[in-house]
């Protein structure tokens, strides 16, 4: 009997652990692939890591990617790469089917550094290669880096190349697009509902840059996460504002990184493939558009960041 009853356990766990499996699939099939200017395709859906502690990152990943994710941001700068890897390695995930996305701090620019700089970073995210590297700030030797990087590139070390923070100027967009032989793939930027970044979203146009969005929920302003107008759409999708924000995101063809820890806001957020805004409740968040930006750091400001090092 006691055979029995642990063969039927068995099963059932099986069967749990293969419903579940399915559902995480089927939940990837429905995030759009970006195709990017160099033909490569990336998931425009993904996690955002910013601020979580190295256990928390882990955590964090290993619930996203058992629910559909297949996406994850990180940065150096973030001190959590460690735990990005290792969820990615505890997963069971092929590595292939896993888009991982890094950014190089400004301390680690420059021609030699910045090489020796890639292979600590692939040594933290326990991979061969990055997916999609970012020179993180806009300030110190970001063209000798961008040298280096491409050199990554060549080396099948990096994939693909990305620009952070690159609104800052036109001199500093301008010194990498114009001027490298690698072009960036990706323009990182803060961009959210109530700051839509209409202007820089034409500048990369011509480019065929994409833009990917941080802060995407603009830092989880009150006001924003309680707009009536946004709270309207919601209703009639029976869905949150944060989901329709989201979905927002997705339909302007923008790449979408929310950063989460809590495994209910991870399942929640990526929720959004199964329902579609109208034409006038689009219309309606683009006119919500403040310019109003919850991250206002300058360009000067940012100069201290060069002598600001990151442990390896």
């Amino acid at each position: 009997m006691e055979n029995i009853k642990s063969y039927l356990a068995l099963v059932v766990f099986l069967l749990f652990g293969i419903t579940n499996l399915a559902n995480a699939q089927e939940m990837t099939h429905k995030v759009p692939m970006l195709k990017l200017n160099n033909g490569i395709e990336m998931p425009q859906f993904g996690l955002g890591t910013f601020t979580a502690s190295v256990e928390d990152c882990k955590a964090a990943c290993l619930v996203a990617l058992k629910n559909g994710y297949r996406h994850i941001d990180t940065a150096h700068a973030y001190r959590n790469e460690t735990g990005v890897g290792a969820a990615v390695k505890e997963s069971g995930i092929p590595r292939e089917e896993i888009w991982i996305t890094s950014k190089l701090w400004p301390s680690e620019y420059g021609e030699g550094t910045t090489l020796e700089a890639i292979d600590k970073m692939l040594a933290r995210l326990q991979t061969t290669y990055i997916d999609l590297l970012y020179v993180h700030q806009p300030v110190g030797d970001f063209v000798g880096a961008w040298k280096d990087m491409e050199k990554a590139v060549a080396a099948g070390k990096v994939r693909t190349l990305g620009i952070s923070n690159f609104d800052d100027s036109d001199e500093v967009f301008h010194a990498i697009v114009d001027n490298m032989k690698v072009k960036p793939a990706v323009m990182q930027i803060e961009c959210h509902p109530y700051a839509q970044r209409n202007d820089v979203r034409e500048k990369v146009k011509p480019y065929g840059i994409a833009i990917e969005c941080w802060y995407p929920l603009g830092h989880g302003d009150k006001g924003l996460l309680s707009d009536p107008v946004i709270a309207k759409i919601a209703e009639a999708h029976n869905k949150s504002i944060v989901q329709i924000i989201l979905r927002w995101h997705i339909q302007e063809g923008l790449s979408v990184i929310p950063g989460a820890t809590n495994p209910d806001y991870i399942k929640e957020n990526i929720n959004i493939f199964d329902f579609q805004l109208s034409n006038a409740e689009m219309a309606a968040m683009r006119s919500l558009n403040k310019n109003k930006r919850f991250f206002n750091m300058t360009l000067e400001q940012k100069q201290g960041f060069v002598n600001f090092k990151m442990n390896d």
